[in-house]
């Protein structure tokens, strides 16, 4: 029998993430970090790696200098050796920078000399922006067993919420008869995940026929529905898109929920320690004699005299005594001073909250942020990278502090729902 390490692995991660707002401002979104001490691209590798897969190349795009860091020679995850590697795929633009991908297939098309130069049975193609933990092997064998051309994890999804996804129609054989693409009056409750099995020879010819198909989605295989053997392979575990504010807040919220489904331990999630910088010589996390700590994830080198309720805090946050931080996610070496209040807020890498300072203020989470309406509508606010808050501000619900922003920048005591502040240097 052959064994799935046979199969070679595309990971997408150039996507720009732009509905992440600014958690993308300045970095790749699989790089964007997520449960404490991850990023997000370390659920996709990991699972890589744990289906013995050994081959893997990254197609980056967007802001890639931090992925590429992260990603470095890939031994984290093991793909170090004479038969295994990671290679990262940087972007083919054509004469203007402008030129880029346009598209998933597209950017496999853009790629197909690495396909060739690696060959192998099956070509597996994965995203890099999604929180899941899956056996590929047991995929690729589903796939073998139906001598199928392409085979796409499919999962059930309330219908309300399948217009974001491909919607696939099977037979009683798992054989998709009909694909519907973010549909508004779904037929079917069974959503594509954008995980995808190739035969090789398969993918190198349909991508040869037509350049003009950009899209794996709404193009590749609608085809390939018509016209070859492409099968659902069911999926019943985990699985979480983190493409918005609102699903990545609660993914975040499902690492501290019991029952939730999501276990990075468990799961034997690996992420790349040496690039931390310090996080990996940080101290264990101290807790002062009038802490509180519920429901929560408190990672290393953190400092919690305060009160820290349903949050998610990443390496190096410091909350100070009388502070409180609830509901929100804080990225790596946060400062909270005494007195400040953080709720239903993110908190990107090095935010300062000024001391007796209110993150998240009012009950109002119906404002939806003016500028992007789409992007904060159920009251999360967010603080960039690197941002101050000062001491005594009081901000409003769907809210956005751009990164950088100093004390200066801020035209007076309060900034109400719905508002952005942006640095003026």
């Amino acid at each position: 029998m052959r064994k799935a390490k046979e199969s070679l692995v595309l990971l997408l991660a150039g996507g720009a993430g732009s509905r992440l707002n600014i958690l993308v401002q300045k970095r790749a979104k699989p790089a964007v970090p997520f449960g404490g001490i991850y990023r997000i691209i370390d659920f996709s590798l990991s699972n890589v790696m744990n289906s013995g897969l050994q081959k893997v190349g990254v197609l980056t795009q967007y802001k890639p200098l931090s992925l590429m860091d992260h990603l470095s020679t890939g031994e984290a995850w093991d793909f170090t050796g004479r038969n295994r590697g990671i290679q990262i795929l940087p972007p083919r633009t054509g004469e203007l920078d402008s030129d880029w991908y346009k598209g998933t297939a597209d950017a496999v098309r853009r790629n197909l000399d690495y396909i060739k130069s690696n060959p192998a049975d099956e070509v597996v193609i994965l995203s890099g922006d999604h929180i899941y933990h899956m056996d590929l092997d047991a995929m690729i064998e589903f796939h073998r067993s139906k001598r199928a051309d392409v085979t796409i994890a499919m999962m059930v999804v309330p219908k309300s919420e399948i217009h974001q996804f491909g919607a696939g129609i099977t037979d009683k054989f798992d054989r998709i008869v009909d694909w519907e693409e973010k549909p508004k009056e779904p037929k079917t409750n069974l959503a594509s995940m954008g995980i995808y099995v190739f035969d090789y020879n398969y993918l190198i010819d349909t991508l040869s026929k037509d350049k003009e198909e950009v899209d794996f989605g709404m193009h590749i295989l609608q085809r390939a529905i018509r016209n070859d053997n492409v099968f659902a392979y069911p999926f019943y575990g985990y699985w979480r898109d983190v493409g918005t504010i609102q699903s990545y807040w609660e993914a975040n919220m499902d690492v501290i929920r019991k029952d939730s489904g999501i276990s990075p331990q468990k799961w034997n999630i690996r992420t790349n320690i040496e690039t931390m910088g310090r996080f990996a010589d940080r101290p264990p996390a101290r807790f002062g004699f009038n802490a509180r700590v519920k429901s929560s994830l408190i990672s290393a080198g953190s400092n919690i005299q305060g009160e820290v309720i349903n949050s998610v805090l990443a390496p190096g946050v410091t909350v100070e005594e009388g502070a409180i931080v609830k509901d929100s996610v804080l990225f790596a070496d946060c400062m909270v001073k005494k007195g400040a209040v953080v709720d239903y807020s993110i908190l990107d890498k090095g935010g300062h909250i000024g001391a007796g300072a209110v993150v998240g203020t009012g009950d109002n989470h119906s404002t939806v942020n003016k500028l992007n309406p789409s992007h904060l509508y159920t009251g999360i606010t967010l603080i960039g990278k690197g941002s101050q808050v000062p001491a005594e501000q009081k901000i409003g619900r769907n809210c956005v502090i751009n990164s950088s922003v100093k004390e200066q920048d801020y035209p007076g005591k309060s900034i109400e729902d719905g508002e952005s502040l942006f640095s003026r240097s």
